[in-house]
């Protein structure tokens, strides 16, 4: 989760005098992409050929040198027969040796990227596995969870304070994985070793605790459904733990919350938005796609993250965005941005969950948007409208939405608040509040712990909202320019066309004449409207996401 501060509003005047200056910005060079963008970012023959199907981790994590060391054994299903595994662990971690039935193998390292030469045949239908041993000390965050690494400090009584924080870095910052986005383990046992006196907390349910004879415990915890690699965390500290059981739709839901010892209280009062967001989300998106392995809240010494079924939250024990309303409207002050937010990425990341990082609004764009819905289950649906409409004020349009394939590059930081506007217009275009939530629950449903690409999304909300959307998805994902209405009040008469819009833009939009909802379906060619009352005043819609543009 990778927010952005909010900017001064501009009126449609000034959006549409800098115009130009946007188109420019938008005629951007390619960025440079090297052989490890590539390595990272595209499916290699080397990862094609076998399916993952589970990880143990199995590490022990040293706060007095800031090490991190053990293996990861990698079981997987082999497609087709092929002797080369690409295994990914970024410097300055250090691979030191990977077995397959008892044989050290050979690996060959480019960069990021190990290549394990297999011994035995590999012969499709087959069900193996490989350990990879490693350790070394992991890159510490410099401003989590914006750049990725490993954050160690400590708390207020000096104890250890540790978690990691990688989206977009990759997991393999701090352990050995299969590290696209594209194949998730069906399953996980996650096990850490760690001083006596502290707890570590990760994905999934606890499953145990070892008392080792060298002055450390063991915990393991064990994932149950499919789990995307940046999701995977380790959460470590002088931990406080109490829950509660959510009467959800699919049952009862384990919530279980782990906090730093001095700030329990605080967390009891404030982690009650817990149940307020798990409610709404649940009417809007469907069932909690994680029951099996609970809902957690963990404290960690950053601002949070959506580490599926283990949400780490840093949000200071206050509502809003760090204590502020990124919307300028009031509404962001009535919940916890943190709890909301990135409870709301356990169906929008880690149910659904984009196959390459160029897909990233995916992610951000229906989450982002969980925040009005929040809103609007609870204060009502004016208030997830203004909430929405406020945070167009930080929209850069700097560059469009969808990033690069194939080299691990997202797309513009927009993602979030023009994602979260182009879904409300969507909506609007939709005119059927039970039908737009049947489509947004109907994703969840059909894409239920899969990978996707942005063209399923796009295909999927066409179909059911029985409209070619497809230049409506040019336009607010693959340009960096806001559609105006232009029109003509004249002679009795309405013209009015799109501009500043892609080829053949078709999107219809609600307009008010004198007061009267009329529904205009503007193209980019001058359509028109006949025995319209002179004087007659127009006003768009403020829930679409679009300028105004009078006369030629």
């Amino acid at each position: 989760m990778k927010n952005l501060s909010a900017r001064r509003a501009l009126t449609g005047a000034a959006l549409l005098l800098g115009l130009c200056s946007l188109e420019a910005q938008a005629q951007q060079q390619t960025p440079t992409f090297t052989r490890q963008d590539t390595l990272r970012g595209t499916i290699t023959p080397e990862r094609a050929w076998w399916d993952l199907t589970h990880y143990h981790l199995d590490i022990s994590v040293n706060p007095a040198d800031s090490t991190i060391r053990g293996t990861n054994t990698i079981r997987y299903s082999v497609l087709e027969p092929y002797q080369i595994m690409q295994i990914d662990l970024q410097p300055p971690m250090r691979m030191e040796r990977v077995m397959q039935n008892g044989k050290q193998l050979n690996v060959r390292q480019e960069g990021n990227a190990y290549f394990v030469q297999l011994v035995d045949a590999q012969q499709k239908g087959d069900q193996n596995e490989v350990v990879v041993h490693y350790g070394g000390k992991p890159q510490v965050s410099v401003n989590p969870p914006w750049s990725g690494g490993i954050t160690w400090r400590r708390d207020e009584r000096g104890k250890p304070f540790i978690a990691n924080s990688n989206q977009g870095d990759g997991a393999s910052l701090w352990w050995p994985c299969k590290d696209h986005m594209y194949d998730e383990p069906d399953s996980m046992l996650i096990s850490v070793a760690v001083p006596k006196d502290l707890t570590n907390v990760s994905n999934g349910r606890l499953r145990g605790v070892d008392e080792n004879p060298n002055g450390t415990r063991t915990f393991h915890w064990a994932v149950t459904n499919p789990i995307n690699n940046y999701g995977v965390n380790i959460n470590i500290g002088d931990y406080v733990h109490f829950g509660e059981k959510y009467q959800g739709e699919k049952g009862v839901l384990d919530c279980d919350y782990w906090v730093l010892r001095d700030n329990l209280e605080k967390a009891k009062v404030q982690f009650k938005d817990a149940g307020r967001t798990l409610q709404a989300l649940e009417h809007w998106f469907g069932p909690y796609p994680f029951y099996e392995d609970s809902y957690k809240l963990v404290e960690v010494p950053y601002l949070g993250m959506e580490h599926q079924s283990s949400v780490t939250y840093g949000n200071g024990y206050q509502n809003g965005y760090r204590g502020r309303d990124l919307s300028g409207t009031g509404w962001g002050m009535k919940f916890d941005f943190i709890i909301v937010h990135e409870s709301g990425h356990e169906w929008f990341a880690n149910n659904i969950t984009y196959k390459d990082v160029a897909d990233m609004w995916v992610h951000e764009g229906f989450t982002a948007y969980s925040e009005s819905l929040f809103l609007d289950y609870h204060y009502g649906t004016q208030a997830g409208n203004e909430y929405t409409i406020g945070k167009r004020a930080s929209i850069k349009n700097d560059r469009p939405l969808i990033g690069y394939y194939n080299v691990n590059y997202a797309g513009s930081g927009d993602m979030y608040n023009k994602g979260t506007n182009m879904l409300h217009t969507l909506r609007q275009i939709v005119n059927d509040d039970e039908k737009f939530r049947g489509m947004l629950r109907g994703l969840n449903r059909d894409f239920y712990h899969q990978t996707v690409t942005t063209q399923q999304i796009e295909n999927y909300l066409a179909q059911h909202t029985g409209r070619d959307l497809s230049r409506f998805f040019d336009q607010y994902l693959r340009d960096t320019r806001i559609p105006a209405l232009e029109y003509r009040l004249e002679k009795k008469k309405l013209t009015y066309r799109w501009t500043n819009a892609v080829q053949g833009f078709d999107m219809p939009v609600k307009v008010y004449l004198n007061g009267v909802e009329t529904w205009l379906e503007p193209t980019t060619d001058w359509k028109e409207i006949k025995k319209v009352k002179a004087g007659t005043k127009l006003t768009i819609d403020p829930n679409f996401y679009v300028l105004e543009g009078k006369g030629a």
